[in-house]
């Protein structure tokens, strides 16, 4: 493996650039796309290669579970500063494992509880609650158990999905013009559409795989809403009302219930958000032009991603061969 195996958890420091110039340079559905790709392959890439630094350091420790062959000098001799960095592989990866655990038990849990607080309402693509606590977000769909009484099949409990829907209070609408209203409407079944809440939670756990990836899940939650925010002025009609539903909505209601339950007053500098819907509408594009800042950026993070991949799977096959090896010797 050699030093392969620890490229993949500094490499997405090559994805810092393009996180920062893609909120300003690139449309925000291609930035909110290309940084969570980029995150997702960086923290898996990452986080193999620690369970394979695992792997060498726990077969080190007396009383392992583990074959007794796994620490045959051979099998440490592929990583170099073996005693080191295998044991101090262990704690990393469970520091992971438990942290992004606990992430994606509470997003689970803030999200059950909001689907609770919709009991009893009707299953409209809107649903109104009287509370006068103003909050407004997208809620996205899931699985449910139906009957299935009435198939062919004669099958119970059968998997159904729930459809994605937009959830605001009364004290949030009466704090809106009309106008402002649609805005917020729009803005939302935007996040719904385009499933902004995965690319959230992908930079979401990612960050917490590899603190190196931080910057892209601040980008991201920003782009996430730039994305919407252009949606919605295309469907309003006018870029000037979605502004003003963005100052308002963020006055009335200045936090959201999760990081990764997309809202009109989600991450992301307000006046940012409104100075960019000043501006004329971005020009969307596939991929950033090369020649430029962001185009250079981008491929030197698409790069980066790249090598991390080529080197968790070069160190995850070399590990395989030697392990087999030392377990079957000639």
């Amino acid at each position: 493996m050699g030093v392969f195996v620890f490229l993949p958890l500094v490499l997405p420091l090559t994805a810092w650039p393009v996180a920062r110039l893609a909120e300003q340079r690139l449309h925000p559905r291609t930035a909110t796309r290309l940084l969570a790709a980029l995150a997702g392959v960086s923290a898996v890439c990452s986080t193999l290669c620690l369970g394979l630094l695992v792997i060498v350091g726990t077969a080190q420790l007396p009383g392992n579970p583990l074959p007794d062959s796994w620490s045959d000098p051979d099998v440490r001799a592929a990583v170099p500063y073996d005693e080191i960095a295998g044991r101090a592989a262990i704690p990393a990866l469970l520091a992971v494992l438990v942290s992004c655990g606990l992430a994606a038990w509470r997003q689970e849990r803030t999200r059950r509880r909001a689907v609770a607080a919709l009991a009893g309402l009707p299953p409209t693509p809107v649903a109104v609650l009287p509370d006068r606590t103003p909050y407004a977000y997208a809620l996205p769909g899931g699985s449910r158990s139906g009957s299935a009484s009435g198939s062919r099949s004669g099958c119970a409990g059968r998997k159904r999905r729930r459809p994605g829907r937009v959830v605001v209070s009364t004290g949030m609408l009466d704090g809106l013009a009309s106008a402002e209203r649609r805005a917020l409407f729009a803005h939302e079944r935007a996040h719904l559409a385009g499933r902004h809440h995965r690319h959230l939670l992908t930079v979401h756990l990612a960050a917490r795989a590899n603190p190196f990836l931080r910057p892209l899940r601040t980008a991201v939650s920003y782009t996430a809403e730039r994305w919407a925010d252009e949606e919605a002025a295309a469907e309003v009609g006018s870029r000037r009302t979605v502004a003003r539903a963005i100052g308002t909505a963020a006055l009335l209601a200045p936090r959201t219930p999760a990081a990764t339950l997309p809202a009109l007053t989600g991450a992301g500098p307000v006046p940012r958000r409104v100075a960019a819907l000043m501006r004329p509408a971005p020009v969307g594009r596939a991929w950033p032009p090369v020649g430029t800042a962001v185009g250079l950026a981008a491929w030197g993070a698409a790069f980066g991603a790249t090598v991390s991949a080529l080197s968790s799977a070069n160190s995850a096959v070399t590990l395989f061969l030697v392990l087999r090896g030392v377990a079957s010797p000639v």
